[in-house]
């Protein structure tokens, strides 16, 4: 069995032709992932917090 860092030769003649698709991927998810934890920060620290333990006006 193959280690994660070892290649399959058909793999790497794909990479070659197409681009490592994987790789992209990981990328974009990455930069997806960072700009919703902003959008999401931004959208929470907009909001103020309604607890259950709070007063109601």
């Amino acid at each position: 069995m193959a280690g994660e860092g070892a290649r399959i030769p058909i793999y790497e003649e794909l990479v070659r032709e197409r681009g490592d698709a994987v790789a992209e991927a990981q990328t974009v998810a990455e930069r997806i992932q960072l700009q919703a934890a902003r959008l999401l920060g931004r959208q929470h620290a907009d909001r103020p917090h309604s607890g259950a333990g709070e007063a109601a006006d």
